[in-house]
Formats: C-alpha cells, sequence, structure tokens
C-alpha cells in the first residue's frame, strides 16, 4: 500500500516537535543540508552529519519499523557499491583476495556513499516526510516555487493512489478467472494486456477528471484552507539547524587546512 506513515496525525508520532515545524523551514533546511552533506568529504564531517540526521529522527518520533523499512531500500544499491567500488576502482591495491584485488579508495568512496546516502535519507525522513505532501505542496507555493511544478506534484501524488486502485482491481479481476503467474508466455501476455489497460484506464481517468475541474471553474490554482505562521519554536530549531551546518563545515575545512600542513 502507498501512504505516508510518517506524517500520520493520527500516530503518537504526529505530534512530535517536527511534526509541528512549519513545513516552509523544513523545505529551506532540508535543501540547504542536503547540499551540505553532498559537499563533505572528509569522515570526522561525515559522521557528524550522521549524528545530526538520527537526532532529526528522534526529534520526529518516526516508527522504527517503517524507517527500517525505508533505510534497506536505499542501502541495497549501496550494498551493491561495496562489491564493486572496491574490485574495479583503479589504484594501489591493499590486499589481494584470490583472483580479485581490493582497492583502499574504493572502501573509501564506498563508505563516503554509505554515509552520505544515510544522512540524507534521514534528514528527508526527519523534515519532509513528517509533512504530508499536500501541505508541502502549499509550503512550497508560499516559497514562490512556480505552481506549475506545484500543480504537476499534487496532481501525481493524488492519482498514484488512484492508478494503485485500477491496478488492484485488475489484479483482483485476473484472479477470480483463476490466473496464477507462472515464467511463461501466458503469464508475461497477461501482465502486458493488465498494464496496457491500466495506462487506458488512467487515460480516460484523466480525462474525465480534466472536464470535471473545468465544470467546477478550475483557474489554474489550488488554494490552501490552512495559513503557516513563524513561531519561536521554528525559529529556534532554523538557529539550531543553521548551527548544524556550520558545525559540519568548521570539521571539514578544518580537515583540509590540517591535510594541507
Amino acid at each position: 500500500m502507498i501512504g505516508e506513515p510518517f506524517s500520520d496525525k493520527k500516530s503518537s508520532a504526529g505530534t512530535s516537535l517536527l511534526h509541528r515545524t512549519d513545513p516552509r523551514i523544513k523545505i529551506i533546511f532540508l535543501t540547504l543540508y542536503s547540499f551540505a552533506v553532498a559537499m563533505l568529504s572528509r569522515f570526522p564531517s561525515l559522521i557528524a552529519a550522521l549524528f545530526v540526521s538520527l537526532a532529526l529522527i528522534f526529534l520526529a518520533r518516526t516508527n522504527l519499523r517503517d524507517l527500517a523499512a525505508r533505510l534497506f531500500v536505499v542501502n541495497v544499491p549501496v550494498f551493491f557499491f561495496w562489491l564493486l567500488l572496491p574490485l574495479t576502482f583503479e589504484a594501489e591495491p591493499l590486499f589481494c583476495a584470490g583472483p580479485f584485488t581490493v582497492s583502499g579508495p574504493g572502501i573509501v568512496y564506498a563508505a563516503r556513499i554509505t554515509l552520505k546516502s544515510n544522512a540524507i535519507l534521514l534528514a528527508f525522513i526527519a523534515l519532509a516526510a513528517t509533512s504530508s505532501v499536500v501541505t508541502l505542496g502549499h509550503a512550497m507555493n508560499r516559497l514562490h516555487v512556480p505552481e506549475k511544478i506545484i500543480h504537476l506534484l499534487l496532481l501525481t501524488y493524488r492519482y498514484v493512489f488512484v492508478i494503485e486502485q485500477e491496478y488492484r482491481k485488475l489484479r483482483i479481476a485476473a484472479k477470480v478467472r483463476c490466473f496464477r503467474p507462472k515464467t511463461d508466455m501466458h503469464t508475461y501476455r497477461t501482465y502486458s494486456y493488465l498494464l496496457g489497460m491500466l495506462f487506458v484506464r488512467a487515460a480516460a481517468r484523466a480525462e474525465r477528471v480534466h472536464h470535471a475541474m473545468l465544470c467546477r471553474g478550475f483557474k489554474g490554482k489550488f488554494y490552501c484552507l490552512s495559513e503557516f505562521s513563524l513561531t519561536r519554536a521554528d525559529i529556534t530549531g532554523a538557529l539550531l539547524m543553521t548551527g548544524a551546518m556550520i558545525v559540519l563545515e568548521i570539521l571539514e575545512w578544518t580537515e583540509i587546512i590540517l591535510f594541507w600542513k
């Protein structure tokens, strides 16, 4: 099922400090923090960034099971980096394992990718996933992001669920007709028909929705019923995030200066 497990207001985690933070502040600092972490290269600063992201996760009080599932999805390709980079990076070999030579710089690059990807993902879950996509879209509108991008985001998000419902209906219809997936041409043909019908239904649904919106006077603008306002807690959080990014940059540049000395 597609959903928003981290922004659920009915859960106990939905009342955390980051859930109540102004989404405009979260978008701004998530963007700045992601760029700052991506530019880091020294391990002290990367490890510090990971601890900052873990602190944000603690403040967000996210569901650990859902968090582990998302971390697993991201770290599966990272695992292949650990398999490939040490074996394919052209550098002085660190040691040999049978016919394979493992390079030290390859291990270093894989470790950097691991720390960066996990730090950015944890920050994204803590700052962005604790607000609904609709709320984030309206917050982006307040930040003067082009309206066409916001419309595309909101409509895409809304109709992902519609397409999922249509897909489930088609799968149920196939099961009612005693379809059992196998590795044969009948299975491949059935799935191709299913995908084709899914696109046909999605196109027909989109046309009906477009006409319905025009009949209701849609003028190319979505209106938000909630107002965003900065609080003292938002300003304090912004100052803390700014301080954390400054500390990360100090750690990064201190290591570089010491290296050159």
